[in-house]
């Protein structure tokens, strides 16, 4: 079979399977309402038309040049990215820059993009809220709850806190953790026999969490990251600190959000971007 009779096969397969993507992105909302996000954030569609068809998406934590590339090639009619676009005030878009250059090649190919970013690290069951799960936290409760509550659960809020099933060493807790991210070093803060039981979790660069960590009685905090004097003032609070890695705090959550669509959306082709990749390298 040549390649013009597998493009046109491709081209009919996709019309069979196609929807509006106001369909998509109804659910993503659903799921992270935006109404959460914080106040500072740029969340949302941003780039395309929610009456657009859509037959393949892509999820990613950041869109970069190289992950754009990749869903050019792939044809994907809709990216979810964590991180957004167009973060600060935009007065040129043009090929003077990488981005402008990725926005008009995802522009000409009729690619949309949208990112729930913060409001997916609040959601019910958003990146934070994963973490605690997957450290088995009971009693789990938001490290700053809204204001104004804007779900009936009242988890509604930003960060998480939970309680270990048995206290255990910083020490301990953190052999567990390397294994369960399957690496091989994670900076610390703290003393190795220092007992852990109540532990606070923000993803991402999220150091301004400590100070609600320590406020709320938690031995430990964990983020992505950090500023040194974000690591000072936790040795001075006496309160542990774990920075897992902004990539590996969040990227995991953008994996299993492809997922997520997939089993919603089984008609569409799902997957997460497969040329990400954490910019920082371990030696």
């Amino acid at each position: 079979m040549d390649e013009a009779t597998i493009s046109e096969l491709t081209n009919w397969e996709s019309l069979q399977l196609m929807m509006e993507c106001r369909e998509v992105l109804n659910y993503l909302e659903e799921f992270a309402p935006l109404q959460t996000a914080e106040s500072w954030d740029n969340v949302g569609l941003l780039l395309g038309s929610r009456d657009v068809p859509v037959s393949r998406i892509m999820t990613c934590l950041t869109l970069t040049p190289d992950v754009a590339d990749e869903a050019i090639r792939r044809q994907i009619s809709l990216i979810v990215t964590h991180h957004p676009l167009l973060f600060r005030a935009v007065q040129k878009i043009t090929t003077d820059t990488a981005e402008g250059t990725m926005l008009l090649k995802l522009i000409e190919h009729q690619v949309s993009v949208y990112s729930p970013h913060t409001a997916f690290d609040n959601a019910l069951a958003g990146i934070n809220q994963q973490w605690c799960e997957r450290f088995g936290l009971q009693d789990v409760q938001p490290l700053r709850p809204f204001e104004k509550i804007l779900s009936e659960n009242s988890s509604a809020g930003s960060g998480r806190q939970g309680t270990l099933p048995r206290p255990i060493s910083l020490s301990e807790f953190i052999e567990q953790l390397k294994q369960l991210m399957q690496i091989p070093r994670i900076q610390f803060v703290g003393e190795g026999r220092q007992m852990i039981s109540r532990v606070a979790v923000a993803c991402g660069a999220a150091g301004e969490y400590l100070g609600d960590a320590h406020r709320s009685g938690c031995d430990l905090f964990i983020t992505g990251e950090t500023r040194f004097h974000g690591c000072l003032e936790a040795r001075a609070l006496g309160t542990a600190l774990i920075l897992v890695g902004h990539y590996q705090s969040e990227r995991f959550a953008c994996e299993q959000l492809a997922e997520n669509l997939k089993g919603k959306f089984p008609q569409l082709s799902v997957h997460a971007s497969e040329v990400e990749s954490d910019p920082l390298n371990w030696s």
